[in-house]
């Protein structure tokens, strides 16, 4: 940025008195977007515009001092007057401050300016750590004239002094601190409160009291130096005392009417305030109520607006037209200050569009605009004996300040451009019924997307995986893989079945770790199908969590040709508790029976005929004789030996 543009002096309340409404906001609205320019510029540029130009400086100047002077400045002032506090707060932060933004007029027009500022008073702390000597030697020029108008013979000149001093004072410690560090100045006050009139008396009286709690204030309060000062009043009280002065001494004054004692009470602790708060009890007894100047308290029943209308609505001049909303905002701002009356509240509503929070923002920084701020606070609604009735017809609320908003604002129904023919009332074909759908083909799908979508529909899949799509992977997956149809599909099956092969043999290829990466399987692995490290470990993971899969793979790519050269056996086979006999079949072993003559051998006697054969051979009747002979005696009582020796030879315990 080669230069930041100049600024222009604020203009002062004769001009501003002669300016049309029009070329004012123009100036304000150019003297904004000026500050936004400097508070943007770079730090280079900005000090050179600080150091090298008086215009930014004799700006500051002259609006904190019409702003100290009238603190009830139209509302359009309100963004240039925060822009001017962080326009200060930058310079102020700099290391090098022009000396006319370090005079103590100025710094105590900047204190009056934001009362309520609680980034003021850091601000203050900063500027007195970095540069209080020069504020000192600023103060110092103020204490002098001071000390010499107090002790003229005509001390009420010393009012503009102690009216600029007060803003000073009562923000800053510091100020207040150096002020008294010296009896000249306090001394002084007291000498010429019986000269002045009643009201610079109040303001000696209250400018002592800033002093003097300044020094219990600061980070390390001064209780020496407050109990000398403190001893002094004392001693000034005594000798009034002794001469019988009946008229209101500066010592009475001090302690009445201001809350000295209890913050001095409030402050001293420890062995140090010992003293004090023996000295201050002392003081105490100098309080006089008859000289005790009246609190303003406005204590009367705040008229909401409850009671019965009487009056009919009220025109332009009388607040506009009243009703349920609007007394719901006079309540609002009642409930923060109830001393003010619903006519002034709704005055404050027509001039700020209904606004409470700016209605309250402007009664808290006292910056009404003057034919409000001169108005009557207390000021009722208007009483009239019309009747109550109104002879316009009834009207809903009106909506709040706010305005409703949607996704259907300024759309084409909105704005009254949509064509007619798509407007109707109700359902828009009364006639079409459920077959006649059903019979219109127009909108029907191919028989050939339907064919399709059933060819890639897999009864054997769930659902479609789409992990590793390029929409949801973002670009990890080569975008050359190949298709679903055709050639590419035959180059997806090629790769899935070298894929599938390599996951059988070793599954130790498919990890991710850099040497599985660099191995010579991998790289072969790569070469055959054109995948990529990132998609061939995808497919793997895939297949560890897709059994199903897995096995339709295994089904699809399985070797047997439907040739079986060998048959395995399937006979049971001994256990190997029966050592010599693992390799026996049932026939070497004489049956399932063995030699018992049980399973296949049952029935054979001893003689070699068998219960089953023929009935006409001798040696099966003598086998089946036999038999039935036999049979009461062995019956089934050696089953348990034969399960036995079964279980031993199955290699189970016995």
């Amino acid at each position: 940025m080669a230069g930041l543009p100049p600024f222009t002096s604020f203009p002062t309340a004769e001009v501003r008195n002669v300016i049309l409404p029009t070329q004012w906001d123009l100036y304000v609205e150019s003297t904004t977007s000026l500050t936004d320019l400097y508070l943007q510029s770079s730090d280079q540029d900005f000090l050179s515009a600080v150091q090298h130009g008086t215009s930014l400086q004799d700006f500051l100047t002259s609006f904190f001092h019409e702003l100290a002077r009238n603190p009830t400045l139209s509302p359009s002032l309100l963004p240039l007057r925060r822009k001017a506090f962080v326009l200060l707060h930058r310079i102020w932060s700099s290391n090098t401050v022009p000396t006319n933004l370090l005079e103590w007029s100025f710094v105590s027009n900047v204190c009056r300016s934001y009362p309520k500022n609680e980034q003021r008073r850091s601000l203050l702390k900063l500027i007195w750590s970095r540069e209080g000597s020069r504020l000192e030697k600023s103060l110092q020029l103020a204490k002098d004239s001071a000390i010499k108008l107090l002790d003229s013979k005509n001390p009420d000149n010393v009012e503009n002094i102690l009216d600029s001093l007060g803003p000073l004072l009562k923000y800053s410690t510091e100020a207040g601190e150096f002020m008294l560090t010296g009896s000249d100045f306090f001394d002084s006050l007291g000498s010429a409160y019986p000269k002045v009139s009643p009201n610079i008396q109040r303001k000696l009286v209250i400018t002592a009291y800033l002093g003097l709690t300044s020094l219990v204030n600061g980070p390390k309060p001064k209780f020496s130096l407050l109990s000398d000062y403190l001893y002094g009043l004392k001693t000034s009280a005594e000798q009034a005392q002794k001469r019988k002065e009946t008229e209101k001494t500066y010592v009475a004054d001090l302690v009445t009417n201001t809350p000295l004692v209890e913050r001095i009470r409030a402050a001293s602790s420890g062995t140090e305030g010992a003293r004090l708060k023996n000295i201050v009890s002392s003081l105490a007894t100098y309080h006089q109520e008859g000289i005790a100047r009246p609190k303003k308290i406005i204590r009367r029943k705040v008229d909401k607006g409850k009671g019965k209308a009487t009056g009919e609505e009220h025109n332009n001049e009388g607040f506009g037209e009243f009703h349920v909303h609007r007394m719901s905002l006079v309540t609002q701002v009642q409930d923060l200050f109830p001393d003010l009356g619903p006519g002034f509240v709704i005055k404050l509503l027509d001039e700020y569009n209904d606004n409470v929070e700016l209605v309250t923002a402007h009664l808290l920084e006292d910056s009404l605009p003057p034919h409000l701020a001169t108005a009557d606070r207390s000021e009722p609604l208007p009483q009239t004996s019309t009747p109550a009735y109104s002879h316009l017809p009834p009207r809903s609320t009106p909506p709040p300040a706010y305005e409703r908003r949607n996704k259907y604002d300024n759309d084409e129904l909105d704005n009254l451009t949509v064509d007619t023919s798509r407007l109707h009332i109700g359902r828009k074909n009364q006639q079409l019924t459920a077959d006649n759908i059903l019979s219109d083909r127009s909108n029907a799908p191919k028989k050939s997307s339907i064919l399709a979508a059933l060819a890639a529909f897999d009864l054997d899949d769930d659902e479609r995986d789409d992990t590793y799509d390029v929409e949801d992977v973002g670009g990890t997956i080569d975008s050359a893989a190949p298709g679903p149809d055709g050639a590419d599909a035959d180059l997806q099956d090629k790769n899935e079945e070298a894929l599938f092969r390599a996951f059988a043999m070793s599954a130790d290829v498919f990890g991710r770790d850099a040497e599985t990466r660099r191995g010579k399987a991998r790289a072969i692995l790569k070469s055959e199908t054109g995948m990529t490290d990132e998609a061939i470990e995808g497919w793997a993971v895939m297949m560890t969590r897709e059994p199903r899969r897995l096995r339709r793979l295994e089904a699809k790519y399985a070797t047997f040709s439907g040739q079986q050269r060998e048959l395995a056996s399937t006979a049971y086979r001994g256990s190997p508790a029966e050592s010599g006999d693992e390799g026996k079949s049932d026939a070497q072993r004489g049956g399932r029976g063995g030699h018992s003559g049980r399973g296949r051998g049952r029935g054979r006697g001893r003689g070699g005929g068998n219960v089953a054969g023929s009935n006409e051979e001798k040696s099966t009747q003598v086998s089946r004789q036999r038999k039935e002979a036999n049979k009461g005696s062995r019956a089934n009582h050696n089953r348990r030996d034969q399960r036995a020796r079964k279980m031993a030879r199955g290699g189970l315990a016995g």
